[in-house]
């Protein structure tokens, strides 16, 4: 290939999981308006609509393995393309459920287990295994500025149509807009840049070797840090503004401020890791969120606050994504990367369970959530110590006046 059409292939594969990405996550991230409408239909009472989402939380964690491994012995295509249709059926079935179970089931495993399939594992994969290892940095960056402008696109369009043509007409949109993403499934069916080995010790080798792997299990204590972190704030960041006297704007607009930023973190995660060693960019993240936390604490709570507060964090909000599935990339290459990074998710969305359920029992029992404050900044000071002794190589960069190693 010239660089034209690696060019060409780059951008590509790059914006159709970035797409993607955008609607899976742009309809998964929405469906914390429809609690509220839920009940009001069903008389579910709250907890129960909350225990759906709750399980749809850890179900797209789930999800993410079990989709790598399928795409990574058939192909993401096909993956992808299973995956919109299950997020589509799950959307469009939620309306018909009255009781408990049904919409456990609908919401909380068909409809998350889709939004799952066709999100970071599979297209991180399937992007590393069709890119030169020069251009993955870049592409992976891109293609998580696409989930977080989904969050950004999608809360705002989803509250317009449950205005206009109620709760249960939007969650039928929500679906068209997946099925109407299926063509891009297609552009992932390319076959990968290079063959895999013939001879790899297969998936069960892959596994058994990652899993004994020091590297790979701090990993994982980071990703969980970073899943109780996010999960926290985006669950009680209303309460909390609440707590503070502050109109639900602010919340609303600091969520928003979040989504946008990290569009920007995103992208300068793609540049960084081709420049630095993932396990330092990774560090000086979770680094931030501890000094950004205990700026938080100690500043007069106002609007001001919340929106620095929140552009803050925004930028490294999930930019910590690109970097991760970089580390697994380069300890154990690309064949399995779906599945092994899928596992990463995993640790992550468990640590995101954690985050939200623990703030709710602060609430409920001390008033406040000061100690999950507390907890949330030794949690991501720890995450930036244990990425420190990962075992990865240094990045060879060529200069003007020689070569230089980051």
């Amino acid at each position: 290939m010239n660089d034209a059409q690696v060019t060409r292939t780059v951008w590509t594969v790059a914006l159709a999981a970035a797409a993607l990405l955008m609607v899976t996550m742009g309809i998964r991230q929405s469906m914390g308006l429809f609690v509220s409408p839920i009940n009001t239909a069903t008389g579910l009472g709250i907890a129960t609509v909350s225990f759906a989402m709750a399980v749809a939380q850890f179900v797209w964690g789930a999800a993410q393995p079990i989709a790598g491994a399928l795409a990574d012995r058939y192909g993401p295509g096909r993956v992808l393309a299973g995956g919109l249709l299950l997020l589509a059926l799950g959307t469009a079935l939620t309306p018909w459920m009255s009781d408990a179970l049904g919409l456990v089931v609908v919401l909380g495993v068909v409809s998350a287990a889709g939004s799952g399939a066709g999100s970071f594992s599979v297209l991180f994969g399937a992007a590393a295994q069709r890119l030169p290892a020069a251009r993955r940095g870049f592409a992976s960056g891109l293609i998580n500025a696409g989930g977080s402008f989904g969050q950004f696109v999608f809360a705002p369009l989803a509250q317009r149509l449950i205005a206009a043509f109620g709760w249960a007409g939007a969650m039928w949109a929500l679906a068209a807009a997946a099925l109407a993403a299926l063509p891009l499934a297609r552009v992932l069916r390319r076959p990968p840049q290079a063959p895999a080995p013939a001879t790899d010790g297969g998936l069960q080798t892959a596994l058994k070797n990652s899993l004994a792997d020091r590297s790979y299990l701090l990993l994982h204590a980071g990703f969980f840090t970073c899943g109780f972190h996010i999960a926290f704030l985006v669950t009680h960041l209303p309460g909390e503004v609440a707590l503070c006297g502050l109109p639900a704007t602010v919340a609303s607009w600091s969520l928003a401020i979040i989504g946008l930023s990290n569009i920007a973190g995103s992208l300068a995660a793609g540049w960084w890791v081709q420049r630095y060693r993932s396990k330092y960019v990774l560090a000086w993240m979770y680094a931030s969120r501890t000094a950004l936390i205990v700026a938080y604490l100690l500043a007069p709570k106002t609007p001001l606050t919340f929106y620095l507060f929140a552009a803050g964090l925004g930028f490294t909000w999930l930019a910590t994504v690109p970097p991760t599935a970089a580390v697994v990339g380069k300890l154990f290459g690309t064949r399995y990367l779906a599945t092994l990074f899928g596992l990463t998710l995993l640790s992550h969305q468990i640590g995101a369970f954690f985050g939200a359920w623990l703030g709710g029992l602060a609430i409920t029992r001390q008033g406040d959530y000061l100690w999950m404050w507390y907890a949330d900044a030794l949690l991501a000071l720890a995450a930036a110590l244990v990425n420190l002794p990962i075992r990865e190589a240094k990045i060879e960069r060529v200069a003007v006046s020689g070569s230089r190693s980051a």
